[in-house]
């Protein structure tokens, strides 16, 4: 029996929209701030209505003039530099993942949780511990200022491995049998049988390993000196800092819009999948 308890349930909806009001107002202010020009934006207090520049805002950040008198990436290509190494951080990580996961879970080789318990281990090392190993390992390989440089170092997931493991061990050791004695080989049964059940599972570690290498801010700024590979996190720092003249607020707000939209844009496309595969526990 279910209680009907109004207090109760109004109390948790006023709580919800409070919590979104929070999350969503900032939000709000950016966009704000790139429907203004420079002149309104430098005055006080700041508006929290649009204006009727946004236009006028979109041409100047896609066409790199962001900050008066220096010369900026378009907007657009700073978006293409994070795109990829986005994609490339969560397809990499994917793969190198789910086959250590299926070779730790299918495979008996020497060994075998040792190997687990190494890669296990190095989520005990913040990414600060590591960085310059890293960028002396990639310095040395001649991966400076290059794509690979930007998206190699960060493909291994030990989280990723782990979450791939815990549901390859759900799935019942029948359909391992039943593939056997089908004649389906370790390559078939993976393609064939893990990959579909793990589909789910795999666009919820998309969308959440997309919008890490978006977000990335250390090391690209450590890896790369060629502006043609900036990437839009980065950029946005270096627009406050550019000249050491005051902001300006309207294009940059700008460009914090546009480098929003593709992270939201693969959580709204992949939505059902990416709930669907925190939540299911049966397969």
């Amino acid at each position: 029996m279910v209680e009907n308890r109004p207090f109760f349930d109004t109390l948790t909806h006023i709580i919800l929209i409070l919590g979104v009001i929070l999350i969503a107002f900032p939000i709000w202010i950016t966009f704000v701030a790139a429907t203004h020009d420079l002149a309104r934006m430098s005055q006080a207090p700041i508006p929290i209505w649009p204006g009727s520049h946004f236009f006028d805002n979109l041409k100047l950040a896609l066409e790199g003039k962001v900050v008066s008198g220096v010369d900026m990436l378009p907007v657009w290509k700073m978006m293409f530099n994070s795109l990829i190494m986005a994609l490339m951080i969560a397809i990499g990580k994917i793969i190198i993942s789910i086959l250590s996961a299926y070779a730790i879970v299918y495979f008996d080789f020497p060994f075998r949780m040792g190997f687990f318990w190494m890669i296990f281990i190095t989520l005990m090392l913040p990414v600060e511990v590591r960085i310059l190993p890293t960028f002396e390992v990639v310095a040395s390989l001649g991966m400076l200022n290059s794509y690979l440089g930007l998206t190699v170092p960060l493909i291994a997931s030990a989280t990723a491995t782990f979450m791939f493991r815990q549901v390859f061990l759900t799935i019942p050791d029948e359909m391992l049998e039943s593939a056997r004695i089908d004649g389906a080989g370790p390559v078939r049964f993976f393609f064939d049988m893990l990959l579909p059940l793990s589909r789910t599972n795999i666009a919820a570690l998309f969308v959440i390993l997309f919008i890490y290498g978006w977000n990335q801010y250390m090391w690209p700024l450590l890896i790369t000196t060629d502006s043609s590979l900036s990437t839009v996190v980065v950029s946005i720092k270096e627009m406050l800092d550019s000249a050491e003249r005051t902001p300006e607020w309207n294009t940059i707000m700008m460009t914090a819009l546009l480098a929003m939209l593709p992270p939201i844009l693969v959580i709204v496309s992949m939505q059902k999948l990416f709930v669907k595969g925190l939540t299911e526990t049966d397969k």
